[in-house]
């Protein structure tokens, strides 16, 4: 797509947004490491100094397209877990199937765990002070909804429900490298088999976690 100079607000949103949906489908076919400006501006039918009218750098590009998925993950789940807790259980089995829940959940969204990922050691750096607190910013109300949905299912938790949303996006980022080795590791794993166990299934490890999690900081009946 080739674009014409945006004069106006509503044109400069609609290139902000056509830079989005670029990045969003380049992340459908690639990890977040391999996304460029390069390649991002050319994909667009952009130059790259035109790209970087938008958005400053790379990252402040995934940021966005972070807060993105993550509103729309939020808005997902609390659908989700109304439909996969029974709130009339005890509270152990209410405590595993938040844990299920989340975790099938954010198994299903590899994109979202792979940001996740790159969150802390990658996307935020190389931002201005600017870009990275207005990120921190949203960052605070999508933590606020998914803590809020947590303590619906689980009050138990109680304040610990904040501390165990933000773990839960931070388990799943750093489990998410380990679902998805490069192919020179796939090719170790399939040549020695006894390497694999280094290899965990994302919804099957984040569970297992979660619950851990979960039944460590919940109180004691």
């Amino acid at each position: 797509m080739t674009f014409q100079r945006a004069r106006t607000e509503e044109q400069r949103e609609i290139r902000r947004r056509a830079i989005l949906d670029t990045a969003a489908a380049m992340l459908d076919e690639m990890p977040v490491a391999a996304v460029t400006l390069n390649e991002l501006s050319r994909r667009a039918g952009l130059a790259k100094p035109n790209v970087l009218r938008y958005f400053e750098s790379r990252e402040a590009v995934l940021l966005e397209l972070l807060d993105r998925f993550l509103r729309e993950w939020l808005t997902e789940l609390a659908d989700e877990l109304a439909a996969g807790v029974d709130d009339n259980q005890p509270m152990a089995g209410r405590a595993a199937a938040v844990a299920r829940g989340l975790s099938r959940s954010l198994a299903s969204r590899t994109v979202l765990c792979d940001l996740f990922g790159a969150q802390g050691s990658v996307l935020e750096h190389n931002v201005s002070v600017e870009v990275v607190t207005r990120y921190k910013r949203a960052s605070l109300n999508r933590l606020t909804t998914m803590t809020e949905l947590i303590r619906k299912r689980l009050p138990e938790l109680g304040d610990n429900a904040i501390l165990f949303s933000l773990q839960t996006m931070v388990m799943a980022g750093a489990l998410s490298a380990y679902s998805t080795p490069p192919p020179s590791l796939q090719a170790a794993y399939a040549a020695e088999p006894d390497l694999a166990r280094f290899h965990l299934e994302l919804g099957e490890s984040l569970e297992l976690a979660l619950t851990a999690t979960l039944l460590g900081v919940l109180p004691r009946a």
